[in-house]
């Protein structure tokens, strides 16, 4: 399914000048897999999608984390732990706003299994959870997403993933159009060494009239043209939009929350200016500086005064990576029967 997808590049937009990964997704980053799990039914398009940061347990060999609220209108689960201890010991999972709860008690029993099965004891756990609101397309009442959808998206998760309205963002909207799960990645050059810097992101925020694209404006032309019978825009910027980052690059948690804080800058390349009902949530994490029993732990992390490259290059993914959310996915339908049209109708 992934090779079939048409992604913003595929349309001739090139967003900066920095090389991508392999795959241009956040799975360029070793040891980054994604997986998703989606509900399509009568009532419910929504949906689990769950980042693992790596091939081994997490909860035993702790990762470098950082977390950066931009605007709080959201209900992310894992948030505090993150900032206060900078590390991440669950993988990350998004959903919709009111399954939280539950996909949190699914990644708690997976972990308390998981941990179990290497003959240690759990007694507390920081599950990390991410949401957006999709009730405007799914019956988010029902709370749909069970504990047996959260355990599928992580059984199949792999390097190559679907895009768009699939997992996560089934039921998400962005600037009006359909929104989705979108990923991106970018490399970057450090004393003749590589290092990925790769997102992906839930996107369900912005208006459309503020939408930006290739750097025209073109969000109200768009707005002009679904001012008819049936169609759906958005007037106001609202929403929210999850951002996952990872990376290979050797940096302290306190570098990767500056890193992490550069998610707006690409966000705001698309044209949000983060909106009063808007939850922008960055959450972070590297690859390269593990935690173990170890009383004193050895770390190493790039020299301040390089830290624009990674700059650079979180800004450009995370704005490529909502233009991919937005591209792969297919016009949909309100609960009260509007469209929703995709940007790959205005292309």
């Amino acid at each position: 399914m992934t090779g079939s997808q048409k992604r913003i590049r595929d349309y001739g937009i090139i967003v900066g000048d920095l090389p991508t990964g392999t795959t241009n997704r956040i799975t360029d980053v070793k040891g980054v897999k994604v997986g998703h799990c989606t509900i399509h039914n009568d009532t419910n398009h929504t949906g689990v999608t769950v980042i693992l940061p790596g091939e081994d347990n997490p909860f035993l060999h702790k990762y470098t984390a950082a977390a950066y609220v931009h605007n709080g209108f959201g209900k992310t689960i894992g948030i505090p732990q993150i900032k206060e201890l900078g590390t991440l010991e669950t993988p990350i999972a998004l959903t919709n706003t009111l399954n939280v709860g539950k996909v949190s008690d699914a990644l708690i029993s997976y972990m308390i299994e998981t941990v179990h099965q290497e003959g240690k004891e759990v007694y507390s756990i920081n599950p990390v959870v991410g949401e957006c609101n999709d009730s405007l397309i799914n019956s988010i009442q029902k709370r749909a997403v069970t504990e047996e959808n959260v355990r599928k998206a992580i059984q199949i998760a792999d390097v190559l993933f679907e895009e768009g309205s699939v997992g996560a963002g089934t039921g998400t909207i962005c600037y009006g159009l359909k929104g989705g799960i979108g990923s991106a990645s970018r490399v970057i050059t450090i004393d003749n060494h590589n290092y990925t810097i790769g997102v992906l992101v839930q996107s369900n925020f912005g208006s459309t009239r503020d939408f930006i694209l290739n750097g025209k404006p073109i969000g109200k032309d768009i707005e002009e043209q679904l001012k008819k019978p049936q169609s759906s825009y958005s007037q106001e910027d609202r929403g929210s939009i999850m951002t996952i980052l990872a990376t290979d690059l050797p940096v302290s948690d306190r570098q990767l929350y500056r890193i992490i804080r550069r998610c707006g800058v690409g966000i705001a390349r698309t044209g949000a200016y983060t909106g009063h009902g808007s939850g922008e949530i960055m959450i972070g994490f590297t690859t390269a500086n593990r935690h173990s029993d170890d009383h004193i732990q050895s770390f190493s992390c790039i020299h301040e005064d390089l830290i624009n490259h990674a700059f650079k290059a979180c800004a450009e993914a995370v704005h490529e990576a909502i233009l991919n959310s937005m591209i792969t996915t297919e016009p949909a339908h309100t609960t009260d029967g509007r469209i929703i049209h995709s940007l790959k109708e205005f292309i």
